[in-house]
This record gives structure tokens, sequence and C-alpha cells, in this order.
């Protein structure tokens, strides 16, 4: 796992090409040695000594004026409602008037718009302020627990993650997650949002790639009435319904690139302009983006703009895919048979309580191109076919239980393979018939792998019961398997005794 944060410091000049960029700032963790995070804060303190009171913001936008609503609210008959509002950029703060009725004011210079400098002088009408930029460095560490919020995993990876977030959840830093599909990007998502200082605002979620291109501009900026054909009312986008919140943006990379200065401006001006609106819309929500691709890549081929991937990334997680952290396993799966859905009863009851050893290790030894979806889905589809309350072997779809079957199995043979018995030297040897490989070679490998086990799974059940008189306990303790498996396997296959043939030696 590596994770990257990108700060620029003021005067600092942008690379003209992506491949000459160098990030001033570089987190990434090399032999469990700890780090340092740079969070961006400012402190805006009142000039007058008598009441002197300051006001230390994360916000990316702050905005300022006499309603209630504002982030610094300043009672004075001199300042207007909306009076002005200040934006944290990557590099800089820029102060921006509001159309205001007296002004907005730096260094005793009436502005419309300027970058801010430590210690300058802001006047709001009759109100004075002095504005302090901060920088707080704070350590980042692998965290000792094995969740964070509804992230679950004990790997050193995820540890490694669980301490960045802990740290960047206060603040309102945009996050861009990547991973391959499965990871949980979402899962991550909504944990910042849980843990944040925007925790009780909305938390909406767009998927870039869900909505018809025509209409994502519509969806995320909202629209006017008769702005297009089939606007029959105003209608609010998703940033707006996100105020005060935070918007998760699925998928990103699949975002047009026409669409992609929009959203860039929308990033740097904390503004919205509805489709066919004449004036923009103030918002102040926190961005979170996901995606499945590559973005560097992306910006290489020139299919992802290269303005819009530096204001994005000023955190960059990279969640590890399942297989690299599959002692979570384990931990996964007790995770969710507690508190799925799917695993209770009519009354709320757990119907499994737990897996078999042997599933387990098939498991373990699956490689999940569909990372942790792929196993929820797994855990869903056995809690629905498993006839007791734990988790079989043969409760696994066959590419899954299969792993295990190859693992333990022999090579397949052109000719009979000789099993030696469990029991003593003076019971004869089971001759088994296995197909010969060639039999199986038209098909593809995974195809061709499960119908050899598939054949010799069936041979091996029934050699043994007639091997065994069909005693069903003493056949399931000379393959070594449990009795109720050992059944499953029988139904599984076909495989019935009579009626009247004894089912256990007691």
């Amino acid at each position: 796992m590596r994770a990257i944060f990108l700060f620029r410091k003021p005067g600092d000049i942008m690379a003209t090409r992506f491949q000459d960029y160098i990030s001033p700032t570089k987190l990434s963790y090399l032999d469990g040695k700890p780090t340092t995070l740079h969070l961006r804060k400012c402190r805006i303190v009142t000039q007058q000594k008598k009441d002197r009171r300051e006001w230390v913001f994360e916000h990316g936008l702050i905005t300022i004026g006499s309603l209630d609503e504002n982030n610094l609210v300043i009672k004075d008959d001199t300042v207007s409602r909306y009076h002005a509002q200040i934006i944290q950029e990557d590099d800089a703060y820029v102060i921006r008037d509001l159309e205001s009725t007296n002004g907005t004011w730096v260094n005793q210079v009436r502005i419309k718009e300027a970058y801010l400098s430590a210690g300058c002088l802001l006047r709001f009408g009759n109100a004075e302020f002095i504005f302090q930029p901060l920088d707080e460095e704070v350590a980042v560490v692998p965290s000792s627990e094995e969740k964070f919020g509804d992230i679950i995993g004990g790997n050193v990876k995820m540890r490694e993650i669980y301490g960045i977030l802990e740290k960047i959840a206060p603040t309102n830093a945009t996050v861009v997650i990547e991973g391959e599909t499965g990871t949980g990007k979402e899962v991550i998502a909504h944990t910042l949002h849980k843990m944040s200082l925007r925790a009780k605002k909305p938390f909406v979620v767009f998927d870039c790639g869900a909505v018809p291109e025509s209409l994502i501009e519509s969806e995320l900026f909202g629209h006017e009435k008769g702005s297009f054909t089939g606007a029959i009312m105003s209608r609010q986008g998703l940033f707006e319904l996100a105020q005060g919140g935070t918007i998760f943006l699925d998928e990103l990379g699949e975002l047009s690139l026409e669409l992609q200065p929009k959203l860039l401006r929308v990033l740097e001006q904390r503004e919205v302009r509805r489709v066919g609106a004449a004036k923009p819309i103030p918002v102040d929500v926190r961005v979170i983006a996901a995606t499945n691709r590559k973005l560097e890549e992306e910006v290489r081929n020139n299919r992802f703009r290269e303005d819009l991937f530096y204001r994005l990334s000023v955190v960059r997680l990279f969640l590890p895919p399942l297989r690299d952290r599959i002692d979570d396993l384990p931990l996964l799966v007790k995770h969710f048979l507690k508190n799925s859905s799917f695993n209770r009863d009519a009354n709320a009851n757990l119907k499994l309580r737990s897996i078999s050893r042997e599933a387990l290790k098939a498991m373990t030894q699956y490689t999940w191109p569909g990372n942790v979806r792929e196993l929820l889905n797994i855990v869903e589809r056995a809690c629905s076919l498993a006839d007791g309350d734990c988790i079989e072997l043969c409760d696994l779809p066959d590419h899954v239980a299969s792993c295990a079957k190859l693992d333990d199995a022999p090579v397949p043979p052109t000719t009979p393979v000789l099993l030696s018995s469990a029991s003593s030297d003076a019971t004869p040897s089971i001759h088994l018939e296995v197909p010969s490989t060639t039999d199986f070679v038209a098909k593809p490998f995974r195809e061709a792998k499960e119908a050899w086990l598939t054949s010799f799974e069936g041979e091996y059940v029934r050699i043994l019961l007639e091997r065994n008189n069909n005693n069903i306990s003493q056949a399931s303790r000379e393959a070594g398997v449990d009795r109720k498996y050992f059944r499953k396997l029988m139904k599984k296959y076909g495989v019935t005794i009579e009626t009247d043939a004894p089912d256990d030696d007691e």
C-alpha cells in the first residue's frame, strides 16, 4: 500500500507536462517507518485588542457575512448578509467579494478577488481582521486496530490505511481512492464521511459510469426550467443536495473529457452553475472520488485532464486487492456472517455461525478477482445453500471449492490410480479408475479442471461406500472427512445406498 499527498507552496510553478511533475510531498510506508502529514488550516483574528477573538478553519470554503448560516458571522450593520468568501486552493488562499454593499478590503485596498498572504489585514465593511495561514504536522503510523468504522481488516496494509484515514477524516481534504473493482472504495468514502465533522450532513453518491453522458451535467449541477427539452421544472443538482456534506464521485475515470472542465471549475470556485442559469450558486461540499483506473496512465494517454488530476490529488489512497491481504479473509467472513441480513431467519436469529476448515482453506487459496465484493456474494450464496449452521466445502461454488481439491489431489494420470487405504495393512487397496486428461483437453483449463475433479469425487465416493458395505460412518472416517459432508457429496453426485444398509457402526 502507498498513499500520496500532494501540496504546493505559493509561488510554485506547475509543470507543463505530466511527466515532468514531481510532487512536493510524497507519503509512503517503507519498512513500517512512520511519516508525517501536513494539514492545511487558517486562522482569522479580530483586530480589536479589547475583545480579541479568533476562529480556526479547515474548510475549503469559508463564507463570511451577517447571516447565521455563514462560517464567519459578523454582526455589524456595514456587513452584507453574504459579504465574502475565502477559498482554499492547492497552493494558496483566495478571497472573493460577493458584491457586498460596503466592499471587501485587503491591506486597505478594495478588491474583487485577491490572494491572501500571512498577516494581511482584512476589512469587511467596518469590521477588521488579521488572516494567518496555519500548517499542522501530524505523524501517520499504522493503527493497532482490526477495523476502522465500517472497514474490516487486520493486515498491515489495511492498518496503514486506518492511520491515514484517522488523520484526514476530520479535515476537508479532497480524497481520491484507487483500487481494483470490489476492494471497498465506497466503504472507505462512507467511513470518511461518518468520521468527519460533516457526518450529520448529507452523503451523496454519484456513479459517473451509470448515468448517460447527456444527463451527467444536469445530475451533478442541476438545471433551470426550460433549459432543454423535457426540463419542465427547475431541479437541484447533487452538489447542491450535498450542501455542507460530502459528495462521492464513483468511477471518476469514466467521466468524459467534455465534463471534466466543469467539475474542475466547481472544485476551484466552490460554486455550481445550473444548466440554463445565469448566476452561480455557492456550495460547501467535500469531494471524495474513486476509480479502478490508474489515473497517471489516463493522463498520459490524454483521457483525463492533467489540471483536474492535480486538483483532486490532495490525498490519494491505494487499496490493496483481497489476494494481497488474504489473511483478512477469516475476519471478513466472520463479519459477514455476524452482521449481514442474509444470514438471519424470520426471527432475526443467525442461520450460520461458522465455516469449516476445508471451506476456509479453499477460500484462502482462491485468487479473488472480484475482491471483497465477490467474497460477500459467495458467503451470501453459502447462507442460502447450507443445510446446517456451518459453511462446508460443498456450499461453495465449484471454481472456489476446487482450489482446495486441486491442492490435495494427485496430478491427473493417464492410467488407473492406486490410493492407499487409511485402514490396516490387511485391508485391500482401492483401485480407482480416473479418466485420462486427454478426455478434457478440448475444454478451457478451468472447465477441464472442474470436470476432472467432479469425475474423481463421484467415483471416489462410490468406491468407498462399496468397500465399507455402504456404511457411511466408516466410509467418511476412511476418507478423513466429516460424516455430514460425506452425505452432501453423496447427494451431489447422486450416490444412493440400500435402505437397510447400516448407516452407523455403533
